[in-house]
């Protein structure tokens, strides 16, 4: 379990924190993210999440996911997104294969994703099956340099059939600036 702590304290420095569609998440200054217990500071949030393998890809779309992307924690991958996102009910309570003709048949998630990396390393967390308030923590991390192409990927995705589904998303952008220089990101 991976929990992704914002309040006043954490090696990521906020930037912004967006509200897309839905509910936003309360402003924080920092966030902090860890495979320890976690708790939220007085008046923040904590997100939790577990990797597993993704639903909707199939096995030559994860293999070819995995030898394009780059680990996270690289050392010129100093911005980091959090983009956690709840689906509607009318999502969940479409049948797996139609759920997966929407994702990667119609809408292409996977293949524009392929596209931009390695520059954009990315993490799935799922959260739904813990009654957490969002169904996935998306998690990227990328170089300044890499700013505009994380922009249009985050853009092409937004526009496909499949974000027709998705009822709650917040934008939480970061800076890498721990309070010590010796601090190591976590999840590697």
């Amino acid at each position: 379990m991976t929990s992704f702590v914002g309040g006043n304290v954490g090696s990521w420095r906020v930037l912004r924190v967006d509200p897309v569609i839905g509910v936003p998440l309360a402003w924080i200054s920092r966030l902090e993210v860890t495979e320890e217990e976690a708790h939220p500071p007085p008046g923040n949030w904590v997100l939790r999440g577990v990797t597993a393998l993704d639903r909707y890809a199939t096995r030559a779309e994860r293999s070819l996911l995995e030898a394009r992307q780059d680990s996270l924690g690289r050392q010129s991958a100093t911005s980091a997104a959090l983009i956690p996102i709840r689906k509607s009910a009318a999502w969940w309570n479409l049948p797996p294969d139609e759920r997966r003709a929407i994702f990667e048949e119609r809408s292409h998630h996977i293949h524009p994703g392929i596209e931009y990396l390695p520059a954009v390393a990315r993490r799935l967390y799922h959260s739904r099956e813990f009654g957490e308030p969002f169904d996935f923590l998306t998690w990227f991390e990328y170089s300044p340099d890499h700013a505009a192409a994380f922009e249009q990927l985050v853009e092409r995705l937004r526009s496909t059939e499949e974000w027709r589904y998705v009822e709650r998303e917040v934008d939480v952008r970061l800076a890498w600036d721990p309070p010590s220089p010796a601090t190591t990101r976590v999840p590697r």
